[in-house]
């Protein structure tokens, strides 16, 4: 049975290639660790291919194969500084993003981010983008485990008083796909984030949008 969007009272939003365009500083952070330690750099199509499972796992696939514990830690480290002072750089919302959460809201949706960032990171970007249109935003922590865990689905929907039966989640890889699974909620999969149509559908997609303002046609 499909399910019905237009009944939702709680759309929840993965965070980056879904909200935010975090590609470009993310990549000059990657290669900028990756430089500092003598590695070879990797090109942008590889970091929006790492992308999903958080930024250790980011790094875990940009240094070489070959790469020392010892020295991955080093690398690791250098990426987390630069990433932390040089995040919002370039970040800025996917064009339509934000008219797309303010109609939500103006509907009387609630609204949640959840994202493999760490909570301070992702509180950062919340604050700065998206505080006046989301109530909620969740990353990991000792307490939520990053996804496809559904921690911070439901801590999300536990923070907005909802339901797993009356929510949506929004992304745009595997990752969140199996993560709504897990929590059994009903996945939109965007198409202008890290993963492509076929990556998708491959991955299960059954519901899959363009533009932001698709989003709003599911609700009629």
């Amino acid at each position: 049975m499909k399910p019905s969007y237009a009944q939702a009272s709680t759309w929840v939003f993965d965070l980056d290639g879904t909200l935010l365009d975090t590609l470009t500083d993310l990549s000059a952070s990657v290669n900028h660790a990756l430089r500092l330690h003598g590695l070879p750099p990797r090109s942008v199509q590889d970091v929006r291919r790492f992308l999903g499972n958080g930024i250790r796992r980011l790094m875990e696939q940009s240094v070489p194969r070959q790469t020392s514990p010892e020295l991955f830690e080093e690398v690791f480290a250098s990426f987390r500084t630069h990433y932390m002072e040089h995040c919002l750089d370039q970040t800025r919302p996917y064009e339509g993003v934000m008219p797309l959460l303010q109609s939500l809201s103006d509907r009387g949706l609630r609204l949640a981010i959840v994202s493999n960032k760490l909570q301070p990171a992702v509180t950062e970007l919340h604050q700065r983008f998206f505080s006046s249109v989301i109530p909620v935003a969740i990353g990991e922590s000792a307490e939520v485990r990053r996804k496809p865990w559904p921690d911070a689905v439901f801590a999300a929907l536990q923070r907005l008083g909802s339901q797993p039966s009356e929510a949506v989640y929004v992304g745009d890889s595997e990752v969140d796909l199996e993560t709504a699974r897990r929590s059994g909620l009903p996945c939109v999969s965007v198409l202008w984030g890290f993963r492509d149509r076929r990556d998708l559908v491959e991955a299960g997609a059954t519901c899959l949008v363009e533009t932001p303002a698709d989003i709003l046609s599911l609700l009629s």
